[in-house]
């Protein structure tokens, strides 16, 4: 049993786990599998030093079973296989009107508080989702970014009669054509990447590489010139900014999937002129959850080809390091009990 905890500056140190009991309210999870976030690779580039309270372990997107439980706690038994839903809304107020998972003082587990790279770790009960006993444990680490891809195309409200392009082919963008794609929609990916590029074409999408296309020529004779009902811009580069408005039919949706760390200029006169929805999608809901969980039981999407590799949560700097050097794969797995 180990825990690896960010030090800062690029270094993890690991150590024997220590984990205590559970408080009343909380359970303890044996973290079966944790993948690297795009988060996770934010604060190994020190781009959250003044927000995580390292050293800590970090890490969010996991599966697990229940080692023991709260006093407090009811609904859960030693065994069970759970996800972590890692937002803690208890600050939240009456004036954030009842969206706790976008309450002004949300805190993120794994970022703000200790994460899912080690051995065993304690959560509160409340952000614990039930898995049905037959699910693997290692499709299940990929829930919570794939509730990021639910909670994206229900707020789009894409139909099976729509077209859609997701601009970014990374991890999230792949998670949202998946998804996209279980709504009946034709479904584009737009990737400049070619390993990347190569994955959606082997998962069934429509790709265009927009350094040999034209994106906007490409969509405009795919739909004789309707354009896209609804882009998804997961790139979070200016770019893709300035692409999606061009894209987006008469009336489209463009929903905001990727962070921006700072403020982008983009084309006002497009919204107006086609009126256009900018839809901002962030995190996710319990029942996003619950809808990747079902995604993931019931095997409706190929998962598997999204892990890149699985390692031993030993294997942690190298791991990242190598990520580092090697960003153009897609999801890397740390076995937590190795």
């Amino acid at each position: 049993m180990i825990t690896s905890f960010y030090k800062g500056e690029k270094k993890f140190d690991i150590q024997p786990n220590t984990t205590a009991n559970p408080g009343d309210d909380e359970v303890q999870i044996k973290v079966a599998y944790s993948g690297v976030c795009g988060t996770d690779m934010h604060i190994f580039h020190g781009m959250m030093d003044k927000r995580v309270p390292f050293p800590m372990p970090i890490g969010h997107e996991m599966s697990g079973t229940i080692e023991q439980v709260g006093g407090a706690v009811s609904g859960f038994s030693i065994g069970d296989k759970v996800v972590v839903r890692p937002l803690d809304n208890r600050a939240e107020k009456p004036s954030d009107k009842g969206h706790s998972h976008i309450c002004r003082d949300l805190k993120f587990i794994g970022i703000d508080s200790p994460g899912s790279m080690q051995s065993l770790w304690n959560v509160p009960a409340f952000t614990l989702h039930k898995l049905p006993a037959h699910t693997d444990l290692k499709l299940a680490a990929l829930v919570e970014p794939l509730a990021v891809a639910c909670h994206d195309v229900k707020m789009s409200k894409l139909n099976n009669q729509e077209l859609a392009v997701v601009l970014g082919g990374g991890p999230i963008g792949l998670l949202v054509a998946l998804v996209a794609k279980q709504t009946g929609a034709k479904v584009y990916v737009s990737e400049v990447n070619p390993t990347r590029l190569a994955l959606a074409k082997e998962l069934g999408f429509e790709t265009i590489n927009p350094i040999d296309e034209d994106v906007l020529n490409k969509i405009e004779q795919e739909t004789n010139g309707r354009l896209a009902d609804v882009v998804f811009e997961v790139a979070g580069v200016q770019a893709t900014v300035d692409l999606m408005p061009k894209i987006a039919g008469i009336r489209g949706r463009i929903v905001m999937v990727a962070i921006h760390g700072e403020p982008r200029p983009i084309d006002l006169f497009q919204i107006f002129w086609k009126e256009l929805v900018l839809i901002g999608a962030r995190v996710y809901e319990p029942d996003d959850f619950e809808k990747a969980i079902e995604l993931v039981a019931n095997g409706a999407l190929p998962l598997q080809k999204l892990i890149t590799k699985v390692a031993s949560l030993s294997e942690i700097q190298e791991v990242f390091t190598d990520i580092d050097n090697h960003p153009d794969g897609m999801k890397v797995l740390m076995d937590c009990q190795k």
